[in-house]
């Protein structure tokens, strides 16, 4: 016979509070590793602060606006960060470890996270515009020209200190830190109570961070594209041919063989689409020596009004031939790689269906934009009408409709303006012959 010295805990009472034990000790790990992370990334910056910043400023090896362009606001950062760190980190004399959000000057009866969190949104705004890559290309071409630049930074980096770490690497530090902060702060709210008074401030914090990551992510890719479109125009020759324009996104490039109509050999040729055009090219004669391997822009068809449609190659076949039908061409692409035939084929349906759901877009925004002109047009049809009765016309327009008479001044603007708004939709959506 057992002996149970307090009332029975109710059924399910063990695990609830196993599970909480769970979360407190996940989310102390968390915060432990966050602390940790935090304390050899401030040591790196400041490798590159004492060692660069400082040194490079008063050598004066480099100018202060490429200094600056290099370095943008490490040093910034590292401030930042430094005092933080200070502030939230290990404090001695505990014998276990208090997480970092619970820990504040005041004997912990404040929330110490929303004290730095204007430190914190600091940091990270730093971070973001020190991550446009233009520090890199800065710094390669300064490896390239400055002598006394290369030969100190090779100094430098053979420091004990640097543990065989390049300056290239150093400078994407607080890019990398933006993601690493996100994963931290999202293991720390879904490990905290919501209950807990925190939880609000680290859902916060995870919604300013990822905001922040996704913002450097888009600028990365709007870099990248941006380096695309010029390795692009700087192959082809000439100047006809214009790559670089607002909105347009590089997707691929590659050789195809362009099916003549008429049953002609078929001719391989370049092809470069973007995000609104497929541009097809051909490489420039052999004889001459500055050429390389540049290429002479032929034709540009735009996406807009595009059919693309796979005639052969829908099998595990060798190759296939795919359809392209323009509102004034037909371009038939052949292929001997199944696998490249069917890449082309996805991306250009992909970049198709994109054009054709924001053509759709803005046409009903023009519709919606245009119906509160429906009274004018009305008023300025009386008023004609009016006019055109004192004159002694009145039987003759009244037999006609209002959308055939021709005195009313804002009949005639539209008019003039069907032509050219038919031609250039004509001029978009036809093929351009470079």
């Amino acid at each position: 016979m057992s002996f149970c010295p307090g009332p029975p805990a109710p059924p399910g009472g063990t695990s609830i509070q196993e599970q909480r034990g769970r979360w407190e000790r996940k989310r102390s790990r968390t915060a432990r590793e966050l602390v940790q992370t935090e304390q050899r990334y401030v040591q790196q910056l400041q490798l590159v602060t004492t060692y660069f910043v400082e040194i490079l400023k008063a050598k004066g090896t480099l100018r202060q606006d490429i200094r600056e362009s290099i370095f943008s606001s490490i040093k910034a950062i590292h401030s930042v960060n430094h005092r933080c760190t200070l502030s939230v980190g290990l404090r001695a004399g505990y014998p276990d470890w208090i997480p970092i959000f619970s820990l504040c000057p005041e004997h912990h009866q404040q929330s110490l996270f929303p004290k730095h969190r204007p430190s914190l949104s600091v940091a990270l705004t730093s971070a973001f515009r020190s991550s446009n890559g233009r520090n890199q290309e800065k710094l390669s071409v300064q490896l390239k020209k400055n002598k006394a630049f290369r030969r100190f930074k090779k100094l430098q980096e053979a420091r004990p200190e640097f543990n065989n770490q390049k300056l290239e690497d150093l400078l994407q530090l607080p890019v990398q830190r933006i993601d690493q902060y996100k994963h931290f702060l999202q293991d720390l709210t879904a490990n905290t109570s919501p209950d807990n008074p925190e939880f609000q401030q680290l859902s916060r914090a995870v919604s300013a961070v990822c905001d922040v990551s996704q913002r450097i992510q888009d600028n990365a890719r709007c870099h990248e594209n941006h380096l695309q479109l010029c390795r692009v125009q700087k192959l082809l020759k000439g100047r006809k041919t214009k790559v670089s324009a607002a909105g347009r996104w590089y997707i691929r490039e590659g050789w195809l063989k362009v099916v003549p109509p008429k049953g002609a050999d078929v001719q391989p040729k370049m092809f470069f689409l973007f995000s609104d055009m497929l541009l097809q090219a051909k490489r420039c004669g052999p004889l001459r020596l500055s050429s390389g391997d540049r290429f002479s822009g032929q034709r540009a068809y735009p996406l807009q009004d595009c059919t693309v449609e796979k005639v052969f190659g829908h099998t595990r076949s060798q190759g296939g031939l795919l359809s392209l039908t323009f509102p004034k061409a037909k371009l038939l692409l052949m292929s001997c790689n199944q696998e490249e035939l069917n890449d082309w084929y996805q991306s250009l349906s992909s970049a198709v269906g994109k054009l054709q759901s924001k053509q759709t877009v803005v046409h009903q925004r023009d519709e919606l934009c245009r119906r509160p002109l429906g009274p004018a047009a009305t008023a300025d049809a009386a008023g004609s009408r009016k006019r055109n009765m004192v004159s002694g016309e009145t039987s003759e327009h009244a037999q006609k409709p209002p959308a055939e008479w021709g005195g009313s001044a804002p009949k005639r603007m539209k008019q003039c303006d069907a032509p050219e708004q038919s031609s250039a939709e004509a001029s978009t959506s036809s093929c351009v012959i470079l």
